[in-house]
């Protein structure tokens, strides 16, 4: 198979599957070596919690067993599990460190970096600091520190985030998951589907329902 391939990526920063979904996609393209098509990829967002304060006051023990109302030594078993599957994958996860935050900015700083052409470096420097360093992704200072880190011009990375100029291209984003029946990610569409298209995603990270 060597024609092109588009492959649209709705993600959220603070899902765990989402990173190490990331890691299996590379890994097969990788693996097809020189049959491997040209493959497009271009990341959309997502927020499954967008309730979530910038500055949350907790572990992230506290916030799923909060969020998903279980009790805490649940939430660790299923934070232990995760944190196997992401080793396998080459991945290593701190959940004691992680800084739970909104990351609407995050998706910001995204469709920022796809205008430079630099949307898959941010997106993988973004999983690293969020999942295995415990940077807070959800301030601007840190966000442009990160930006700065994948050869995006810092000053225009903060214009960007301060002036909330991409905050539309988010929200399309997330109305286009809507219509698209998406409420968990990673959900990867393949060539654009005109609508509601079979995609796939991984059942573990999935969004609060909006009344």
């Amino acid at each position: 198979m060597t024609s092109p391939i588009k492959i649209d990526i709705w993600s959220d920063i603070a899902c765990p599957w989402c990173y190490i979904g990331k890691r299996h996609l590379e890994g097969g393209i990788a693996a097809l070596g020189a049959d491997a098509p040209d493959v497009e990829i271009e990341y959309h967002s997502f927020e499954l919690a967008p309730d979530t304060p910038v500055d949350f006051d907790g572990s992230e023990v506290d916030f799923l067993a909060k969020h998903k109302g279980l009790p805490a030594d649940r939430v660790q078993q299923m934070l232990q599990h995760v944190t196997g599957v992401a080793a396998n994958a080459g991945l290593d996860y701190d959940f004691d460190a992680l800084r739970h935050t909104k990351t609407l900015k995050a998706h910001e700083l995204l469709h920022f970096a796809k205008a430079q052409g630099l949307q898959l470096e941010l997106s993988e420097r973004l999983f690293r600091a969020y999942f295995t360093e415990g940077r807070h992704v959800g301030r601007v200072d840190e966000l442009v520190e990160l930006a700065a880190e994948v050869g995006l011009d810092a000053e225009a990375a903060r214009e960007a985030l301060e002036s909330g100029r991409y905050a539309p291209a988010v929200q399309a984003d997330i109305a286009q998951a809507g219509a698209y029946g998406i409420n968990g990610v990673p959900f990867f569409v393949f060539a654009r589907p005109p609508a509601r298209a079979p995609g796939s995603r991984h059942p573990h990270c999935r969004a609060p329902r909006v009344r």
